[in-house]
């Protein structure tokens, strides 16, 4: 290996370790699993071509179903719910097998795409992936009949815990994957996915706070490109390093959002933390639940829908809260210090 990959080997795992460090205080702070997931599971969609922002991912209904989901926002949620469903089953088993990825896949489609067929299958036909330009022959995956059994050559891979370091062997099944293509659909996503358990599975991360899809949405062309290379020219290093090198920076600055956050909440804490009224309570809980409205606040505080109301207005006045209807009834606040560190694009 070069110097440059080493180095990207080495920066890569001194922030997995940084990020890793945190995952225990996410048993008593929700919002820091629930954020990290959140903005995966969104920028994610944005590569695929989906409208969606990280706000819409904590608006009261859209998670719970109490209003009609739009499409690009179910694609988000289901990833969501990939992510989650594929860190539980590695926790309990340690294995990431074919049989998890099919149900991976249906997980990530279920609802979210009218024309997908075949979910949790592998697809039928000859796929071709799109060209980064114009100028440029697109992709052409192997053979549908060649699927399964490349695919199941890969978990045996995987399963042998590779030949390289694990961060290597990372990037070595997210490129093998992508080329196989085994899906009709969501094989982009589905392969992030996976970056994510492997880092859980090998031991980096305890909790999967890790969103990597941020770096191949602001690098999508170089991301394919780099892939590319390595099958036209067998160019793994520069891939290699590409690819580890986001997964360091990725990591830096979830642990640099993360901390944001708990300085924040720290600051509520000196504010509100004594909870003696149903405003200070409802600041607090903001860290659980940042986008509300009052049924959601008259049940979380366990209060009349008017208290609930008045708990709004203080916090609105206070300029903790911003209201983002503009309606005079089924109103919904966001917390704004908190949507200001989830959204705000990382320098």
């Amino acid at each position: 290996m070069s110097d440059d990959l080493r180095d990207a080997i080495e920066n890569a795992v001194l922030q997995l370790g940084r990020l890793g460090g945190i995952g225990e205080e996410t048993d008593t702070s929700p919002l820091l699993y629930t954020t990290m997931i959140r903005r995966e599971a969104v920028e994610s969609v944005l590569i695929e071509g989906a409208d969606v922002d990280i706000e819409e991912m904590f608006r009261p209904g859209q998670i719970e179903g109490d209003r009609t989901t739009e499409k690009d926002v179910q694609e988000a949620i289901n990833y969501e719910e990939a992510v989650r469903f594929g860190a539980e089953e590695i926790d309990e088993t340690g294995e990431i097998t074919v049989d998890l990825i099919h149900r991976l896949h249906r997980t990530l489609l279920e609802g979210a795409r009218d024309e997908a067929k075949h979910i949790g299958e592998f697809r039928h036909g000859p796929v071709h992936i799109p060209p980064p330009s114009r100028a440029e022959e697109r992709f052409v995956p192997p053979a549908a009949h060649e699927v399964p059994r490349l695919v199941k050559n890969l978990e045996r891979y995987v399963e042998s815990g590779g030949a390289y370091h694990n961060l290597v062997d990372n990037g070595i099944v997210h490129y093998q994957f992508e080329t196989i293509h085994p899906y009709g659909d969501g094989n982009g996503r589905l392969g992030r996915v996976l970056i994510t358990l492997q880092l859980v599975r090998d031991g980096y991360l305890n909790r999967p706070l890790l969103y990597p899809s941020a770096y191949f949405n602001e690098h999508k062309v170089e991301y394919v490109r780099r892939m590319r290379a390595v099958s036209e020219e067998g160019a793994w290093e520069p891939w290699l390093e590409f690819f580890i090198e986001g997964i360091g920076q990725q990591a830096e600055h979830a642990f640099d959002r993360t901390g944001e956050l708990r300085d924040l909440r720290r600051e509520y804490e000196r504010e509100y933390g004594h909870e003696k009224t149903a405003t200070d309570r409802l600041a607090m809980r903001l860290f659980q639940r940042p986008y509300v409205d009052a049924a959601t606040v008259a049940e979380m505080l366990d209060v009349t829908d008017q208290t609930a109301r008045n708990a709004l207005s203080e916090l609105e006045a206070s300029g903790i809260l911003e209201e983002t209807t503009g309606k005079q009834r089924y109103r919904e606040y966001k917390a704004i210090d908190i949507f200001d560190i989830l959204s705000r694009p990382v320098e």
